[in-house]
């Protein structure tokens, strides 16, 4: 035991004191016993390649890259102690100064992760963290302002002073986000801060999401909540819960226990209303909002059965039909009766409790894809009742049934949120995923654009979204093939992509581009369950991050090494993220820069 301590003294005092690490001027970090041929390299020596990667060029370690002008990131270090950091913050309500103190408890946790070995250090250098935000207001939407200043300043005197000023709290969280990344551990202990810096920065789009799918294989909620470490790390700000299917309704809905009874994959495979109160409560401290997705009217079958039982009809046609390729776009087989009235009443009772569970200006989004018309149309009380009302059966006169189930839900929803929040006048749009019905020559007449923003799910090259943003329509894009995180596992016709074809993958370009509200990469799980769930999200989701926060005009050979590093990040903060490349290739940096060899 005496030879392994001391055998363990030398180890750290060699990584004291051996090996330096340089910095090229084209941000190649590399041992210096190991320079490479070509390379010209600065001044500054650092302990390790953490280290040298915290300032190695223009945005160091910081993931997403900062979208201000004159960015400010010096080669200096300050050692010190996270837990012996000081802090002062000042916002003009109790709400959002209570928020702030949240804000530096999760910061202070997540600095103690990446510690090396002990955080401790005798003469802990001084900082003091000095955050201010403008307004008092804790209301997150799309409208919400998410920038921030940065200041780092160190002087022999004053020691470090941090500046974080900020127009709202969830500005400042980021802030605290970019702080953290400015930090690494020491190869001794303690950790190294940056010790002067400059940074100002805002997102490009207010929209920056990740719908997570807990309806065909349910996710207990630690890793919902893992989950959402990962989006706070990445600055995405919108999870957009796809917490119901055909496959399961495990939503407890406290006015229609029967949602939950005959939906659920068990009765241990739930989501109680405490719990999504809290999760939604858990979300918001990371600068995150939930959106809740109650698709239909397909996607319909767990959860939909009981009606006949309680005298309320069918709620939901063509249930357990097979073959099902011809009524239903996926098995099991299910869509909602638009011609029962009793379907608007359970949905309204649906909707009034995502309203209760929620923040005051959330939204709700209401699915809407993948409509089968032929199952309408093979209902013989859909028939009669259609005939009854003065419809034909042809697709116009479905189509037009199809928008009226989207409109009156949306009077539900509009009375409830006047019942619910009568202080805000504004109505609030909802969402759609594109479909059929938003066909651009015909959306205009079934969804009014001032009240439906569309969720697009086409290949990139589809010409949807050019011509929905010339229509004057607000949209989300979900390009669904570079940012389906499920394909290529379990879909014969669908292909894996990797980090760099999600971070490629270019927004809308078109003067409309105000009405681009943002987008979200998709994880669905037909392939995926709790055990795979985060390697599956982690780390590409971080490249649709960048995208979404910073619409990046680099090459991801520019950014790889950064992109390795927030990977790393990650890791340390408990998120079980796959690999991207060969654990060589991260430490020898260039070695593997080859047109032929990129992962």
């Amino acid at each position: 035991m005496k030879w392994l301590i001391i055998i363990w003294i030398l180890l750290v005092l060699n990584a004291a004191g051996g090996t330096k690490w340089l910095c090229s001027r084209s941000t190649v970090c590399t041992p210096e016993n190991r320079k490479l041929q070509g390379e010209k390299y600065r001044v500054a020596r650092f302990e390790s390649q953490r280290d040298c990667r915290l300032s190695c060029g223009k945005y160091g370690a910081v993931w997403p890259m900062p979208t201000g002008p004159g960015i400010s990131l010096s080669h200096s270090r300050v050692h010190f102690d996270p837990q012996e950091m000081q802090f002062s913050v000042e916002a003009p309500s109790e709400a959002a100064t209570q928020f702030l103190h949240e804000t530096r408890r999760l910061f202070v946790a997540n600095l103690l992760r990446e510690c090396a070995r002990d955080c401790t250090v005798a003469s802990s250098a001084r900082i003091v963290v000095l955050a201010t935000v403008i307004s008092g207001s804790l209301v997150l939407d799309w409208r919400t302002h998410e920038n921030y200043k940065l200041a780092i300043n160190s002087t022999l005197g004053n020691g470090t002073v941090v500046h974080i000023q900020a127009t709202t709290v969830y500005g400042a969280r980021h802030a605290f986000e970019t702080l953290s990344n400015l930090v690494t551990g020491s190869v001794t202990r303690g950790l190294l801060l940056v010790s002067n810096v400059l940074i100002s920065d805002r997102p490009c789009y207010p929209h920056r999401g990740l719908l997570l799918d807990t309806a065909r294989h349910f996710m207990p909620l630690q890793h919902v909540r893992r989950t959402l470490d990962g989006m706070a790390a990445s600055k995405m700000n919108v999870l957009h819960w796809h917490v119901v299917d055909a496959h399961s309704f495990p939503l407890e809905i406290t006015r229609v226990p029967q949602m939950q009874l005959y939906g659920a994959y068990s009765s241990a495979q739930t989501y109680s209303r405490k719990q999504v109160v809290e999760l939604m409560k858990y979300a918001r401290l990371r600068g995150i909002r939930i959106i809740v997705e109650i698709d239909g009217p397909s996607h319909t079958n767990s959860g939909w059965q009981w009606g006949p039982d309680e005298g309320l009809g069918e709620l939901s046609v063509c249930l357990q039909r097979s073959p099902w390729e011809s009524p239903c776009a996926s098995p099991p087989c299910g869509q909602l009766n638009p011609m029962n009235d009793n379907v608007y009443a359970v949905l309204k009772a649906i909707f009034r409790q995502v309203a209760e569970m929620g923040a005051p200006e959330e939204t709700v989004h209401m699915g809407g894809d993948e409509v089968q018309l032929s199952c309408w149309n093979s209902s013989m009380q859909i028939q009669e009742k259609m005939l009854s009302q003065g419809y034909n059966l042809s697709e116009k006169s479905f189509l037009h049934l199809w928008a009226q189930f989207h409109r009156r839900n949306l009077l539900a929803w509009d009375e409830i949120n006047r019942s619910e929040h009568p202080d805000i006048p504004e109505p609030k749009p909802v969402i759609l995923w594109s479909s059929l019905l938003t066909n651009p020559d015909t959306i205009e007449r079934h969804l009014p654009k001032e009240r439906f923003i569309i969720q697009t799910w086409v290949d990139p090259h589809d010409s949807l979204n050019r011509k929905l943003l010339e229509l004057g329509y607000r949209i989300i894009v979900s390009n669904a093939n570079f940012w389906y995180l499920d394909h290529g596992f379990g879909h014969a016709k669908t292909m894996y992509h990797n980090w760099r074809t999600v971070y490629e993958a270019d927004m809308p370009d078109i003067s409309e581009a105000q009405l681009v509200l943002g987008g979200e990469v998709c994880l669905w799980t037909e392939s995926v369950d709790q055990n795979t769930l985060e390697s599956r999200i982690w780390p590409r989701a971080g490249a649709a991050a960048e995208r979404l926060w910073a619409n990046p005009v680099e090459s991801t050979v520019l950014i790889e090494r950064r992109f390795y590093r927030y990977r790393e990040r990650l890791l340390d903060r408990g998120i079980q993220a796959e690999a991207v490349a060969p654990r060589f290739c991260v430490l020898n940096e260039k070695l593997c820069d080859d047109p032929y060899f990129v992962y």
